[in-house]
């Protein structure tokens, strides 16, 4: 049997257009031990639903998002969704959020958030006493919820938010139970983001800190492969948004949203893609572990997207026996 791999996790890499492929990715890291089958937010398949159809498939499987968008969900069906995963799956369940693209916000809500950490922290607030069975009266100045939630009995849920920069890693410390962190460089996770989350957690006086999850980016170096492809392929949009390339730019990554080939370069680089052989990704894995990192979620979207789902399950199980033998 496969030693588990306890702070490893993997992420299906795309938004699913179908199940097989979902089932395929999950059955392959579970049987290679990993701590949790993540998601990210598809709009194809819609994520809660792709999350349920593979719990009826693979039962027992430790699922979460990273991250849903608030905007196209209520935190009382939010919370409903989060019970129905972790009750269906049998194990327990992440539900990871933030807010989305500003763009986006507008599309759905006609402008953006005006005041983001304060939406989020209304949301994980009511989100995490309705799980908690407390009786809810919440008139906030994004939302409002006054119905109580039914009991089903139902494995631990965890609440988290999708965190950038040290406001939001602030509000996590506050009022959420993990933060999630998406193409961040591990010294900015060391030296911003956890001490961030602690004020935070010290502010609202809460003995025990959130948990840091961060998903890290990764593909093998391999006769014929463009890793600048591969990179370029996964990160492009991430790299002509604002808001993530301020985030690297704090961190020391010259990253221009008006550039995103350079962009994409910078992150090979400065390893914040992990790329090389698989020890050299593992090495990557444990400076993560050592900046604070309680999980750790390897991706090969680049090499998906670019090569197919046979070579990322190639990448994925190099990467993840490196990280064993790391260990």
């Amino acid at each position: 049997m496969t030693r588990p791999l306890k702070h490893i996790s993997a992420i299906f890499p795309i938004q699913p257009d179908a199940l097989d492929p979902m089932v395929e990715i999950g059955t392959f890291a579970r049987d290679a031990g990993v701590r949790r089958l993540w998601l990210g937010q598809s709009l194809r398949v819609e994520t809660h639903l792709a999350l349920a159809a593979f719990a009826a498939r693979v039962p027992g499987v430790a699922l979460g998002t990273s991250v849903a968008l608030t905007i196209l969900r209520h935190p009382y069906q939010a919370a409903i969704e989060a019970r129905s995963i972790s009750a269906l799956s049998g194990a327990p369940y992440v539900a990871g959020f933030g807010p989305g693209p500003v763009g986006f916000q507008s599309q759905l809500l006609g402008e953006p958030y005006p005041k983001p950490l304060r939406a989020m922290r209304e949301y994980v607030t009511v989100m995490r006493r309705l799980l908690d069975s407390e009786r809810v009266l919440h008139e906030g100045e994004y939302f409002t919820s006054r119905a109580p939630l039914m009991h089903v009995p139902a494995p631990p849920v965890e609440v988290g938010l999708g965190v950038l920069r040290t406001g939001m890693a602030r509000t996590v410390g506050e009022v959420a139970d993990a933060a999630i962190t998406w193409l961040t460089p591990h010294w900015y996770i060391k030296d911003a983001l956890v001490p961030a989350v602690a004020r935070g957690a010290e502010q609202a006086g809460r003995a025990r800190l959130p948990r840091v999850v961060s998903v890290l980016h990764a593909a093998l170096e391999r006769p014929g492969r463009n890793l600048r492809r591969t990179v370029f392929t996964a990160t492009g949009p991430h790299l002509s948004s604002e808001h993530y390339t301020d985030m690297l730019r704090r961190a020391g990554v010259p990253a221009d949203p008006a550039e995103p080939v350079k962009g994409a370069e910078a992150l090979i680089e400065q390893q914040v893609f992990a790329t090389g052989t698989a020890q050299d990704i593992a090495k990557v894995v444990r400076a993560h572990r050592e900046a604070g990192v309680d999980e750790v979620v390897i991706n090969v979207c680049g090499v998906y997207l670019t090569e197919g789902d046979r070579a990322a399950l190639e990448d994925l199980g190099e990467i993840l026996e490196a990280v064993a033998a790391d260990d």
